[in-house]
């Protein structure tokens, strides 16, 4: 699913018009998308008492066809149309969608009656993607309204949420918006619905952002072949755990075990692993490099002059896929590395992305995305830039924001779980598909874990127990 830009948005709608497609047009199906909507959810509508919010822009344009369609269609018990400005001040196709409405029989009102409070629908067009900066007047009063003034009413946003407003759906048109799903308030939208109005889709060919949704990577969790064996799924090796860290390391073998890898050899200096990891002393390391499908370095390593030298010289020579994590990409830091021929996957988080470009974290945290995807083409690598909002970031520009995730997610080894879910999936299905499905899974893990355990008492390995669930729910049907 594409993510657009305010900006970018504008321009494919000016294209589509550009092409033939008249704006009233796509107004008219965004508000008949809308009207479909409430009249599959909240079946039947004549039951219902429904209040909508119109702006003098287009987002109050999609609300006045809403409002004809549910005056001609639906007959609810009662609706009431709030129009924020004055009819004069409506242009273009917001005032041929508001005469359409007159037409139809439809009244607006400047105040709401008291019996309009006890509305059970309430219908957010005040704003869309044009607002910027603070709530003017009577836009912050009327928003605040719509936030507090209804405590029967289910609120519903077209396009995007009003600035401060919390909906409890979204109908959105074409793309989701970044600058809501992304920089702010993305919890403000409730279930998001992606409406098709027409807009032709290889206007959208360009855009390089996008929504990771466990249907892109359904594919990889097909039943396996009847004549399966282990070598058929990856051979992992994590390297890390040194002295009194082997815990990070006995994570990710055992989260790459969890998400299918056929087998996986740990090298770390601890003294015993769960039995179904294979271990290797890390100071005798050379040999097991060999018949690997994917390396994964930096759990637990450490720092040392030895340790940076061996993550700086696996980063050049492999030949396979390498993730770096944790105290690997401490060990980067400071180096003119650069991805080559073979994948090379680096799962930051703020801290140590801001290490690996010699900025500060705060830097980092003002424009991830663009810090991401600029990192990842200078680099020429897939970076996974950690945090609310994962961003997996490709070299050719692309990037995907990941929407699974939870705060029970912010305790220690998460990452080292990670770790080893990228590099089990890698080791079966090379690319950045697996990378993003990677991802998904942990989060979703995180979500189903935190819903029976609680944000506070889930722990890093809870990700293990919930992650077959998060696969099923990837499977294709």
């Amino acid at each position: 699913m594409k993510v657009l830009t305010a900006q970018e948005m504008r321009e494919v709608d000016r294209r589509a018009i550009e092409l033939g497609i008249p704006g009233i047009v796509l107004m008219e199906n965004a508000g008949l998308r809308v009207f479909e909507f409430l009249a599959e959810r909240f079946a039947p509508l004549s039951r219902r008492r429904i209040v909508i919010f119109c702006g003098k822009g287009n987002n109050g344009g999609d609300g006045f066809i809403i409002a004809r369609h549910l005056l001609l269609r639906a007959r609810p018990a009662s609706l009431h149309v709030l129009f924020a400005s004055d009819p004069s001040e409506l242009q273009g196709d917001a005032a041929t969608a508001f005469r359409m409405f007159q037409t139809a029989g439809g009244e607006c009102v400047s105040d709401l009656p008291p019996s309009a409070f006890a509305a059970t629908i309430v219908i957010d067009a005040l704003l869309g993607t044009g607002v910027e900066g603070p709530m003017r007047p009577p836009y912050d009063r009327l928003t605040s309204l719509v936030n507090s003034g209804f405590p029967a009413a289910r609120i519903v946003a077209v396009d995007v949420p009003s600035g401060p407003v919390r909906a409890d759906h979204t109908i959105t048109f074409v793309a989701p918006k970044f600058e809501r799903v992304f920089v702010s308030g993305y919890e403000q939208f409730g279930e998001l619905i992606v409406a098709n109005i027409g807009t032709p889709a290889h206007l959208l060919d360009p855009v390089k952002l996008h929504l990771s949704e466990p249907a892109d990577f359904s594919q990889l969790f097909a039943p396996r072949r009847r004549d399966s064996n282990k070598g058929l799924y990856g051979h992992v090796l994590v390297i890390g755990g040194s002295q009194g860290k082997s815990g990070a390391v006995e994570m990710t073998g055992m989260a790459a075990l969890r998400a299918g890898a056929g087998l996986v050899t740990v090298a770390s200096e601890a003294i015993s692993l769960p039995a179904e990891l294979m271990m290797v002393p890390l100071k005798n390391i050379r040999p097991a490099l060999e018949n690997k499908s994917v390396i994964a370095i930096g759990p637990g390593l450490g720092t040392t002059p030895a340790a940076r030298d061996l993550v700086r010289c696996l980063f050049d020579e492999m030949t396979v896929p390498v993730v770096v994590d944790a105290d690997g990409l401490n060990c980067l830091a400071g180096s003119n590395f650069r991805g080559g021929e073979h994948p090379r996957i680096l799962t930051p988080h703020p801290g140590e992305m801001a290490r690996l470009m010699d900025v500060t974290t705060a830097e980092v945290q003002r424009d991830r995305l663009g810090v991401a995807q600029r990192f990842a083409a200078d680099r020429n690598v897939i970076l996974v830039l950690k945090g609310d909002r994962t961003i997996i970031a490709l070299p050719d520009g692309r990037a995907w924001i990941n929407t699974s995730g939870t705060p029970a997610l912010a305790t220690g080894g998460t990452g080292d779980i990670l770790t080893g879910i990228i590099a089990g999936l890698v080791g079966q299905f090379p690319g950045d598909l697996a990378v993003r499905a990677a991802v998904w899974l942990h989060g979703r893990a995180g979500e189903l874990g935190a819903a029976q355990l609680g944000e506070l008492s889930f722990i890093a390995t809870d990700i293990l127990r919930y992650l077959p669930e998060a696969i099923r729910e990837c499977q294709p049907l």
